[in-house]
C-alpha cells in the first residue's frame, strides 16, 4: 500500500513531467506489464476527472497501465456510482488518495451557467441530471459581482464544483469516512489547466512545512 501523501508526489512529479514535455519513456504499456495486470491491480491513485477529451488522467499523470483507478463524467460530479466506484477501489485495493480533477474551461460548468442565467427548456433530462449536480456550487457565485466578470466566473466556478464534489466524497460516504479517519484516505482537489498542462493541488492538500 502507497499511503496518499507518497501518491500525491508521484503525481505531482508525472504532471511536471507532462507539462514539460519530458514524459518518461519507461512507463509501463508493454506486453508483459500487461501480461503482469491479468491476476490483479494495485492502483496507487483514484482519480474522479470529467469526461473531456483534453484531460485524460493517465497521460496528465505521466502513468501507465495499472498505476490508477480512472473514473470520468462530465463535469466530475459526484453521484451514487461514482460514489461506489471510489469505495469500490479504496476498499478493494488499498488506494489511499482520491483525486476530484476538474480543469478550466470545462464544458459542464459553462452549459450551467448557461442555464442558470437563462435557462434552456430544451434540454435532456439527462443532461439536466449533470446541470442540477453543479448547480448548488456555481448559482451562489451568480449573486456576487462575478456576475459581471464572466472570465473570473467560470474560473471561480470550476474550483467551486471541484470542492463540492471532494466534499461530498468526504462526507457522502460513511465507507469514505472511516477510511479517511481510520486508514489514511485522503480526498484532494485539483484543477488541469487547458492552456499550460499543469494540475493544481488546491483543495485538500496538507501543508508542506
Amino acid at each position: 500500500m502507497i499511503p496518499a501523501h507518497e501518491a500525491l508526489n508521484r503525481l505531482i512529479e508525472g504532471n511536471r513531467r507532462f507539462a514539460a514535455g519530458t514524459r518518461s519513456r519507461d512507463r509501463p504499456t508493454s506486453p508483459e506489464r500487461r501480461d503482469e495486470l491479468v491476476a490483479g491491480q494495485e492502483p496507487f491513485a483514484i482519480i474522479l476527472g470529467c469526461s473531456d477529451s483534453r484531460v485524460p488522467a493517465e497521460i496528465v499523470f505521466d502513468q501507465g497501465l495499472g498505476d490508477l483507478f480512472v473514473i470520468r463524467v462530465a463535469g466530475n460530479v459526484v453521484a451514487a456510482s461514482q460514489v461506489g466506484s471510489v469505495e469500490f477501489a479504496a476498499a478493494r485495493y488499498d488506494t489511499r488518495l482520491v483525486v476530484v480533477l476538474g480543469h478550466s474551461q470545462c464544458g459542464a460548468i459553462l452549459a450551467t451557467l448557461e442555464e442558470l442565467q437563462q435557462a434552456t427548456e430544451n434540454r435532456s433530462h439527462n443532461l439536466r441530471s449533470i446541470v442540477d449536480r453543479v448547480r448548488p456550487s456555481v448559482e451562489t457565485l451568480l449573486a456576487t459581482e462575478l456576475r459581471h466578470d464572466p472570465v473570473a466566473l467560470v474560473q471561480q466556478a470550476v474550483r467551486a464544483n471541484i470542492r463540492a464534489s471532494a466534499n461530498h466524497l468526504r462526507h457522502g460516504s460513511a465507507i469514505l469516512e472511516q477510511l479517511i479517519q481510520d486508514n489514511g484516505l485522503m480526498v484532494v482537489g485539483a484543477e488541469y489547466a487547458l492552456e499550460t498542462g499543469v494540475v493544481e493541488f488546491f483543495d485538500g492538500v496538507p501543508s508542506r512545512s
